[in-house]
């Protein structure tokens, strides 16, 4: 039996190269493609669908995780945004407008308002329960005499007005229409000689009510004053001390009931008028009237404010 030889080389066989896939025409148009996407020259339309985006550009959404792509159609390419340098200034929304005020001014809507001054700023004060100017008040208190059948009408025969501090701003006698039948000097303190130089009633009539006019009036029993005068003030401008229960109740007198001036006076303001067998003193009546009348001020023109039907 012949003997058989075997040749083995244990040394590592060269693969064979991998020929290339394609025939020329398509390798020759990988190549020049290839080249043109280096340079930058070859159109949008022409890159694969699957190119990536240069960097600093951000990455490009899956088509997958948006809804409705499909339907949509293709997406429109994003415009570039213009230079800082090029792009024009912003303009303000009207809304943001109105918000920061009138234009031009930079002031915020809510601006602070500016003081009041002048006569609104006193019309506030008044609506703030503020007592009445002092020039607006004046005290009145008036004697009358007896005149007609038995003395028994009561016509005026003086007349005192002073002002809130006191001042006397009218003080005549007054000579009444009829003739005086009973002088009633123990209480009016008028006398037969008071009456030559008296004022006529018609003249003092006038000057008086121009003195009250538009002003605040203060008295005692005031209402039997005016009926004297044939005159009747508005009730928001009058205060009758003798109807002032705030007044009663600091002297310690029942609230519903009329407490002479005399009384008053000595309790409050313990002072003595109306004293002597002279009689009385209208300027002397009116001033302490209106002392009566500050004593509650303050309270009781807040409590008419606030009541202005009780008044």
């Amino acid at each position: 039996m012949a003997d058989l030889i075997l040749n083995v080389d244990f040394a590592p066989s060269e693969r064979p190269e991998k020929k290339e896939t394609g025939n020329r025409k398509h390798k020759s148009f990988l190549r020049r493609r290839r080249v043109l996407e280096r340079r930058g020259v070859l159109k949008q339309k022409q890159l694969p669908v699957a190119q990536p985006l240069p960097p600093g550009r951000g990455s490009q959404k899956k088509p997958g995780k948006r809804r409705g792509a499909a339907e949509k159609g293709p997406e429109k390419p994003v415009s570039k945004p213009a230079p800082k340098a090029n792009r024009p200034a912003s303009i303000p929304k009207p809304a943001a407008a109105a918000q920061n005020g009138p234009k031009g001014t930079g002031l915020p809507l809510k601006a602070k308002t500016p003081p009041v001054r002048g006569p609104a700023k006193k019309n506030q004060k008044a609506s703030n329960g503020f007592p009445p100017q002092p020039r607006k008040l004046v005290a009145i208190d008036c004697e009358m005499v007896g005149t007609g059948p038995g003395g028994r009408t009561s016509s005026l025969a003086r007349c005192s007005i002073v002002s809130y501090g006191g001042d006397v701003v009218y003080d005549q006698y007054i000579r009444p229409s009829a003739p005086i039948v009973d002088y009633r000097t123990r209480w009016s303190g008028i006398r037969r000689q008071h009456m030559v130089n008296a004022v006529p009633f018609g003249k003092a009539q006038r000057e008086i009510l121009r003195i009250l006019a538009g002003k605040i009036v203060v008295g005692h029993a005031i209402c039997n004053d005016f009926k004297a005068l044939n005159y009747f003030h508005p009730k928001a401008l009058t205060r009758d001390t003798s109807k002032i229960p705030l007044l009663n109740r600091k002297g310690g007198f029942p609230e519903n009931v009329a407490i002479s001036l005399k009384r008053l006076t000595k309790e409050l303001l313990h002072k003595d008028i109306q004293v002597g067998k002279s009689g009385h003193s209208s300027v002397e009546d009116a001033r302490a009237t209106m002392e009566l009348y500050k004593v509650v001020e303050a309270e009781w023109e807040q409590h008419l404010m606030l009541n202005p039907e009780k008044e």
